[in-house]
């Protein structure tokens, strides 16, 4: 196990630990809802990539401390300048290395949601709520952000919560594809395990770059040449052996992401 934080310390940024093959962020400032300044995003894209340049990494935990996930970029702030805007850390997030899970324990808002969508998977609770605030504020959102709103809710659901600011719940987050678990909130931590230790048992080549194409493919961004790189260099790899003798021998595998 190598840390390379302590425990999550309240009122401070975006804080990384990493055990093993599981990194986790946590957002540290409960009683600002963790809403996010201008030092919190260049330390949340510095954190990101932290953990792209581990490669014994294959998972990236999002959390938030106190009742909220993430109320979104500090609405103050709009219009200042600062080093790292908010698109380049969520595309940073979207893009990152490791798959990426979002634990949401509580409500999410405005610039938060973008930052859900962007992980690969969003487990959340019956607490969970959300809503897209840019139109009521006279904020004109960015590419990818809307993308992201389009390609996981698809057309009807991103203009209704986009254009009319509609505040929804957990069920029905769920039901339309923001959700991708919905559990109660005493198995929330107990799932976020499980789905992460599945995540790393399997053949890292593969499952990191069909994370990757996925995405791309999503917003027709697709490198095709890169993919034929990634399904050779899978095709060649010691795991894809590997995987084929223990099916053989019907044992679980043990890869080495080579």
């Amino acid at each position: 196990m190598t840390a390379v934080a302590a425990k999550p310390v309240s009122g401070q940024g975006p804080q990384l630990l990493i055990e093993g093959k599981v990194a986790t962020i946590t957002l540290s400032r409960p009683e600002l809802a963790n809403r996010l300044g201008p030092d919190d995003l260049e330390t949340l894209l510095a954190h990101v990539q932290t953990v792209n340049a581990r490669p014994e990494v294959l998972v990236l935990v999002l959390q938030g401390q106190g009742k909220y996930f993430c109320s979104g970029y500090d609405i103050g702030r709009i219009g200042q300048g600062r080093t790292v805007d908010f698109e380049t850390v969520v595309n940073a997030v979207e893009d990152a290395r490791p798959v990426t899970i979002v634990r949401l324990h509580g409500p999410v808002y405005g610039g938060g949601t973008d930052l859900s969508l962007a992980c690969d998977f969003r487990i959340g609770v019956p607490a969970v709520e959300m809503f897209m605030p840019a139109a009521r504020l006279g904020l004109h959102f960015y590419q990818r952000g809307l993308e992201r709103y389009l390609s996981r809710l698809g057309l009807d659901v991103a203009k209704r919560l986009f254009l009319t600011a509609d505040r929804i719940g957990a069920e029905e987050m769920r039901a339309v594809g923001f959700l991708t678990q919905l559990v109660p909130a005493e198995q929330l931590d107990a799932e976020v395990a499980r789905l992460s230790g599945r995540l790393c048992a399997m053949a890292p080549l593969a499952m990191l770059g069909m994370k990757k194409h996925l995405n791309r493919m999503a917003c027709a961004r697709l490198d095709v040449e890169d993919l034929k790189r990634d399904t050779q260099a899978a095709a060649q790899s010691e795991d894809l052996k590997e995987g084929r003798q223990a099916w053989l021998e019907k044992r679980a595998p043990d890869f080495k992401g080579r």
